[in-house]
């Protein structure tokens, strides 16, 4: 199997896109964002081979309107490519519209040149002496570190998500992060279980560009993750929430359980908060798990439930009691059912032959 190329017999032209961009800021946005990136690049490829007067032909309102996407939406995708250093804005004084700015984009090439080369040569130029103080984590260490629950309890977390146990040069690596990004362990954890959930990698250097990455973006906890993957859209958010909400601690998402939340979002169209709003009924039960909240969730979906407004209506109808049923008469009925005798033997005679017959067996006795 591969990739193969068919020239078309006609040139429609192309547009470069620098593999810089594909392998290492495409994977980490979301795909509006991407393609916001995507079709600015290539309006400012036609700009340049358009004249001067054509320099205003295409803007945010252009690409909202092409892509069929929100204005914000835009507006959003230029603050993320901004704050990974790829794009500068350019703001006008005379135009008050804060949405309506230019957009340089930056050559990556250059940028992996000042960012990485640059300090790659910083870094060979570097004395002995300093050479000699950065951190190095020995054999010793690494036992030692074993011997800590916490970081032991992790190491089972990671070769459960990994498939197999980590090598001794992979657990040294490991910890190495906890020196160069002051994180905990649940957030490692969580790096694993990232990787392999969501870009189907199981490689310890990738997880460790991953951690740097939410590093450069300030996160060094759980929480700060959380709230990053949910802002990004990112569906494995949504799993991390909902195990939390369930007390799972930092358990990494099972497959099966993804599904079903999958289910949730897809078909069920329901919001993170109503499913939350169903983890809440979670106390209620003393084994909490992910097909307790699906059968609440069917059953909301079943009803028609939309909202947390809907919901709200559902429990004030269970709560309102039922009316009173009628008093039920002790009485005999009036009329025989199937359950009376149809007949007895004293049906076949009258009051005054029974008192006559009875008065005969008495003269006889």
């Amino acid at each position: 199997m591969g990739f193969i190329i068919n020239p078309p017999s006609i040139d429609l032209g192309d547009t470069p896109i620098e593999n810089i961009f594909l392998d290492v800021y495409m994977p980490m946005a979301n795909g509006t964002f991407v393609k916001v990136y995507l079709l600015a690049y290539k309006y400012a490829l036609d700009t340049k081979s358009l004249g001067p007067e054509e320099d205003n032909k295409f803007n945010n309102a252009t690409l909202a309107k092409h892509l069929k996407i929100p204005l914000a939406d835009v507006l959003s995708a230029w603050d993320f490519w901004e704050d990974k250093q790829i794009i500068k804005k350019h703001f006008t004084s005379e135009d008050e519209d804060e949405t309506n700015y230019s957009v340089e984009f930056v050559s990556l090439k250059q940028l992996y040149i000042d960012n990485t080369y640059k300090r790659i040569q910083a870094k060979d130029n570097r004395s002995k002496a300093e050479a000699e103080e950065s951190f190095s984590l020995t054999t010793k260490d690494l036992v030692e570190a074993n011997q800590v629950p916490m970081i032991k309890e992790m190491f089972v977390e990671i070769n459960a998500v990994m498939n197999r146990p980590l090598v001794p040069n992979e657990k040294r690596t490991v910890l190495e992060w906890f020196h160069q990004f002051n994180i905990e362990p649940p957030l490692i954890i969580k790096a694993f279980s990232f990787c392999k959930h969501k870009k189907k990698i199981k490689n310890v250097n990738y997880v460790g560009g991953v951690i740097r990455n939410w590093y450069d973006q300030n996160i060094t906890t759980v929480e700060q993750l959380q709230e990053y993957l949910l802002k990004q859209g990112e569906r494995y958010g949504v799993y991390d929430r909902v195990y939390k909400a369930l007390g799972f601690g930092y358990r990494s998402p099972a497959e099966a359980d993804m599904k079903i939340m999958d289910q949730w979002i897809d078909e069920y169209k329901f919001t993170l908060e109503i499913i939350l709003k169903a983890c809440e009924n979670s106390s209620k039960t003393s084994n909490p798990n992910i097909n307790y909240i699906h059968s609440i969730l069917t059953d909301w979906y079943n009803k028609g439930i939309k909202t947390l407004d809907d919901i709200q209506l559902l429990d004030v109808k269970k709560d309102t009691p039922s009316p009173k049923k009628p008093f039920a008469s002790t009485k005999e009925p009036r009329f025989k059912t199937r359950f009376h005798l149809s007949e007895s033997r004293g049906d076949k005679y009258s009051n005054d032959e029974i008192e006559k017959m009875l008065l005969e067996k008495q003269k006889r006795n």
